[in-house]
């Protein structure tokens, strides 16, 4: 298995991601004087992003076809500016462009503290689970497992929230918004992609979707970059039917690789009772609690 950055020597997804920013910024948005006549590419030129990085054009081509090397903060910093990315993008191009982690090196394996897995434990009418590299699903308690699928009950290598998204008809039932939460899922892949190019189980893991999933191949390839913070999402249960839920994600210390995400409802919604509706059954004795691996 291959890894998914590099090819012939050339840093493959520094490229794309550098010639997508430059395919979605327009010369107007860039403060660049209009320009008459056909266009033959979207975006800018190269020589346009050079003129506004103030690079040469010569360099700005060698970076963007990821054969740049010990490139500076500074000219990442312009770069940066003259693409108009925003923090989570910058973040990404200086990780694609920089990387820390040599080939070869292999990743350490994931553990989930037992402190984590008693917070899940205490957290008995709110679904929340531990997601680590690659949206891996590390730990989930009852609720989470009863409002999402049991993930205990696949293979270890399924266990991820990404084939839960793609390769799981119900998730496209669960997600009333489907496509916006499937595309933030391909842009968070994307942004450990930039940390870890040459993780060869994200390799396997963006294969088999690719394989799987006409729509993650095309999301794929627009190299959008997302951190999961906070936000809101609907979501229609089987069993419960509507809910709104507010989602927090938490990275505990000493993984950062780590993402503790809950889910809560507003006091008194509707959404609320339906949760406790859940929870209710979640404490039926065969459902048991969070166990570790």
């Amino acid at each position: 298995m291959t890894d998914i950055s590099s090819s012939g020597g050339s840093n493959t997804e520094l490229r794309e991601f550098l010639r997508s920013r430059r395919a979605r910024v327009t010369p107007e948005d860039a403060g660049l004087p209009p320009h008459t006549g056909a266009r033959r590419v979207p975006g800018l030129r190269r020589e346009e992003v050079a003129q506004l990085a103030g690079v040469s054009v010569d360099y700005y081509v060698r970076l963007e076809r990821g054969r740049g090397s010990n490139v500076s903060e500074s000219v990442l910093d312009a770069v940066a500016r003259a693409l108009r990315l925003d923090d989570t993008e910058r973040g990404h191009l200086f990780a694609l462009a920089r990387p820390t982690r040599k080939q070869g090196r292999p990743l350490p394996p994931q553990r989930v503290r037992p402190g984590m897995y008693r917070i899940l434990d205490t957290l008995t009418d709110t679904p929340a689970l531990v997601l680590g590299r690659r949206l891996d699903v590390l730990a989930a308690n009852p609720m989470a497992r009863a409002f999402y699928t049991d993930f205990e009950a696949l293979p270890r290598r399924e266990r991820n929230m990404a084939r839960f998204l793609f390769l799981d008809e119900a998730a496209r039932e669960l997600y009333v918004d489907w496509e916006a939460s499937a595309r933030g899922t391909v842009a968070a892949l994307h942004l450990y992609a930039g940390r870890n190019p040459h993780d060869p189980r994200l390799a396997e893991l963006i294969g088999d979707l690719s394989l799987g999933d006409q729509d993650f191949r095309r999301w794929w390839a627009d190299h959008d970059v997302l951190r999961r913070t906070y936000g809101s999402k609907r979501y229609h249960h089987p069993l419960v039917g509507e809910l709104t839920l507010d989602y927090e994600a938490l990275n505990p210390t000493g993984d950062p690789d780590q993402t503790l995400g809950i889910h809560t409802a507003e006091p008194g919604s509707p959404s609320a009772h339906a949760l406790s509706l859940l929870a209710s059954w979640t404490r039926e004795p065969a459902a048991g609690g969070v166990t570790e691996p």
